[in-house]
């Protein structure tokens, strides 16, 4: 098998999601900026996979960085998530068609390994099924292959992962998802991450909770600590164990989003923004 040496584990993850014809330069910014990791997806209906590999090669020839300094991440996604623009044959068996868009990804992003390679989103909304333990075989099969290093999911439930870890002898590295505040920040899944030793990952801090960002408590906190509402979000998703997903689209909150690591909370103030939840 294969081996490569290991990028860090990022305290950011830039999200590249929805940025089309910008997604070049939005990736090239973003690593000039300081960001370190990067997340897409093989799923042109709301990334551009390909586009993301150009930033890439910019900041490779311009000598920014290097591959093995960069924790990549992409997913695959079953055809009900994606549009006519497939990266394989729909009539495919599960396997082909995750081994095609691995090579898919691997040729777009100008790599001949990801750090993470995440199922993005079970087959049903409720169970892990049968569909998604094929895939999930699959999915290790790259990975023993050497063409990934961790295997993850993404927007999944407790039930999910529950089961997931009930029919497999492997549990993913990475867990992805939406973490809305109203919801408890995700709770019961963080809980169970946390007693496994799996990293949360978590999108949507800020535009999921509006509610939060607006809140009097959170201006008062943002206004003592010399930060802004989003950089108060960032850092409290640190001290509760989430890695934080975010996609600026410009440079000024690509870098404080970036300061926010330098934002210190106490136990009192993090539980403060906590206590907002519904």
């Amino acid at each position: 098998m294969p081996t490569h040496d290991p990028a860090p584990l990022p305290d950011f993850l830039y999200g590249t999601a929805w940025k089309e014809e910008r997604t070049p330069a939005l990736t090239e910014l973003a690593l000039r900026m300081g960001f370190r990791g990067i997340d897409t997806a093989n799923q042109r209906r709301h990334y551009f996979e390909a586009g993301v590999g150009q930033g890439l090669a910019a900041v490779y020839h311009a000598g920014v960085v290097t591959r093995a300094e960069i924790f990549l991440q992409t997913k695959f996604t079953y055809q009900r998530g994606q549009d006519h623009r497939l990266p394989y044959d729909p009539a495919a068996s599960l396997s082909i068609q995750v081994a095609k868009s691995m090579a898919s990804s691997l040729e777009h992003l100008g790599t001949d390994y990801v750090d993470s390679y995440v199922l993005h989103g079970p087959s049903s909304g409720y169970n892990w099924t049968e569909v998604d333990s094929e895939v999930w075989e699959a999915m290790r099969k790259e990975r023993d292959a050497g063409r990934m290093r961790f295997l993850g999911v993404s927007n999944v439930s407790l039930r999910h992962l529950e089961q997931l870890e009930a029919a497999h002898s492997e549990a993913p590295a990475f867990v992805q998802n939406r973490c809305f505040a109203r919801l408890g920040w995700d709770r019961d899944v963080r809980q169970f991450c946390r007693e496994r030793k799996i990293i949360y990952q978590g999108f949507s801090l800020l535009t999921a909770n509006a509610e939060v960002l607006h809140h009097p408590l959170m201006n008062d906190l943002a206004e003592r600590a010399q930060a802004t509402p989003a950089q108060i979000i960032f850092a409290v998703a640190r001290a509760i164990g989430i890695l934080p997903l975010t996609g600026p689209s410009d440079a000024e909150h690509m870098k404080q989003d970036l300061a926010s690591r330098q934002l210190a909370l106490t136990p009192d103030e993090v539980r403060a923004i906590e206590s907002l939840a519904g």
